[in-house]
């Protein structure tokens, strides 16, 4: 096992907000940390229109899979991050935890409209999931950690 501090980003079902995430902080941070994503009740599956999306950013999630949070209980997790409301409410502390935060968005897996609006949703939080951990990797790498 890595001796990589721990960035853990959650969310309930782990299918989309945290693993577009973990993806996109696995770029911004590099080798310097351990990225992980789980879910407080994990889908089992990564949405496939997650996976399309951060392709079309050259990121390569497709091999990423649904994992319960409780997996990481008995790592040095150094931060945890929250992406939605109910894994904020569920996230347990873990042992040795120094950092937590919480940055909601939108849940893309519960859009509605036609498959063109849908994707459209989901390009829209990618975007946004994209700006808000890339400001707070920027800030990871200066040795700063932002307050949520």
């Amino acid at each position: 096992m890595s001796s990589l501090p721990i960035i853990l980003v959650l969310c309930t079902g782990n299918s989309c907000r945290s693993h577009l995430a973990e993806g996109i902080l696995k770029v911004e941070l590099g080798d310097s940390f351990r990225i992980e994503s789980a879910g407080s009740k994990p889908a089992g599956y990564v949405h496939p229109l997650a996976i399309q999306v951060m392709k079309e950013i050259g990121i390569d999630i497709s091999m990423n899979h649904s994992k319960h949070l409780d997996e990481f209980l008995e790592d040095q997790v150094e931060t945890v991050i929250t992406v939605c409301g109910n894994a904020d409410q569920a996230c347990p502390m873990f042992p040795g935890q120094v950092n937590r935060h919480h940055f909601p968005f939108d849940d893309p897996a519960h859009f509605e409209g036609s498959e063109e609006e849908v994707l459209q949703g989901f390009r829209r939080v990618r975007d946004e999931i994209r700006a808000v951990f890339h400001a707070y990797a920027s800030g990871r790498k200066d040795g700063f950690v932002p307050a949520s």
